[in-house]
């Protein structure tokens, strides 16, 4: 069975946070877990990433939010080759954690959606929508949902849910089509 790693932002996702009640609904998923949840940093928390990617048989499938997309991305750079596509929810802006851009700007060997907010107190909407375009994701707008968190009301998110769900039948059908 495929591997889903969930990979959080800053202060990790506690236990009402909708990664988390991802990882109660679907099986085999697995949370990256990082040294310091209260100080990020790009390349020592990619790095872990990585490990967490190495440590699995086949290929696995990422769910990432906040600092832990630019995580997830910044990983997929030097093992994309091992992630089957990523759902990004509410990337974090690199420049308000003091990450150069220069770092991430580049585009994902791997499929990918980021799903972003037009009330993200953390990201304006045309960052995320440079990210996207700099990775080559998809891009979808859920409109005002804060950044798309507990606080901003998702704990369970029937509706994220299906985009990873939608995200994964894609790159399933793409396989099966070039076999």
């Amino acid at each position: 069975m495929e591997t889903i790693l969930i990979v959080p932002g800053l202060h990790n996702s506690g236990p009402t946070h909708w990664q988390t009640w991802f990882e109660n609904m679907l099986p085999a998923t697995r949370r990256v877990d990082q040294a310091d949840w209260e100080r990020p940093g790009l390349s020592e928390w990619a790095d872990r990433v990585c490990a967490a990617i190495a440590a699995q048989s086949e290929p696995v499938w990422i769910v990432a939010h906040s600092f832990g997309c630019l995580a997830a991305a910044h990983a997929g750079f030097v093992c994309g080759n091992r992630i089957r596509a990523a759902l990004l929810v509410a990337p974090a802006d690199p420049a308000r954690f003091g990450e150069p851009a220069a770092l991430l700007e580049k585009r994902l060997a791997f499929p990918s959606l980021v799903v972003a907010s037009s009330s993200d107190p953390w990201v304006k909407t045309s960052i995320a929508e440079h990210w996207a375009d700099v990775w080559g994701s998809r891009y979808r707008n859920i409109g005002d949902a804060g950044h798309i968190n507990v606080d901003a009301g998702y704990g369970p998110w029937p509706e994220g849910l299906a985009f990873f769900q939608e995200l994964r039948q894609e790159v399933q059908l793409a396989v099966h089509r070039q076999s």
